[in-house]
């Protein structure tokens, strides 16, 4: 590497805050629907196996950033899943993953398949507790379904199941990443296809305004 690319490659590195949730062998696990899953590969292949969104971006900054750390990123996110259906792989996509860091976002399809607010609540619900009961020191982070309806209120579905990932945040002691105002917010600045094209899955810009916001609450979560 030439000098001065070397010089810029290291400005780059350092310029990246750590974050203390991330310790050194931990595996980190991303778990959800179709935005977690990001068209990712299911293949050993490292060059497609995090897909092309937060993930992907959250795994390859602090991956490059602190070599040292050995960091494990993983993506099990399933594109169409309900909680329902995280349900029936949870044992193989989860817990014999072992992981240290479990964030999830689910919940988008659960309303688009009328899967009813009970079910939704006591299945995450338990979900969670499974997790934790494996590993007692398991780092959670929830994050909160969201749309995009230009010039429509959010759906009153879509806030219950919210309000519901908030209530299981504070239960199991999770970190909370509210995304609804988070994009909410940027739609105010620009269309709302800059961000989210098709009222649920982001942009490669809003997917970068997401892994923002996931390493910023998480980085404040566990100071």
């Amino acid at each position: 590497m030439r000098p001065l690319l070397a010089i810029l490659y290291a400005l780059t590195l350092a310029a990246v805050e750590p974050i203390p949730a991330f310790g050194p062998n931990e595996r980190v696990l991303f778990q959800g629907d179709s935005i977690t899953d990001g068209n990712r590969g299911r293949s050993v292949d490292p060059n497609h196996i995090l897909g092309h969104g937060y993930a992907f971006i959250i795994a390859a900054r602090h991956g490059a950033g602190f070599p040292e750390r050995k960091l494990d990123f993983s993506n099990r996110g399933v594109s169409g899943n309900t909680v329902l259906d995280l349900e029936k792989r949870w044992a193989k996509d989860t817990l014999a993953l072992k992981p240290d860091l479990l964030s999830i976002m689910i919940g988008v399809n659960d309303q688009s398949r009328n899967v009813t607010l009970e079910a939704y609540e006591a299945t995450y619900d338990k979900l969670l507790t499974d997790a934790r009961a494996q590993n007692p020191k398991l780092k959670l982070v929830l994050m909160e379904p969201f749309v995009r309806h230009p010039g429509k209120p959010v759906p009153e579905g879509i806030v219950a199941r919210q309000a519901i990932v908030a209530k299981l945040a504070q239960k199991h002691g999770a970190a909370l990443i509210r995304l609804q105002k988070l994009f909410d917010d940027a739609a105010a600045k620009t269309a709302d296809d800059y961000w989210v094209w098709d009222t649920v899955h982001p942009t490669y810009r809003g997917h970068q305004l997401l892994a923002d916001e996931w390493e910023r609450v998480v980085r404040e979560y566990w100071k």
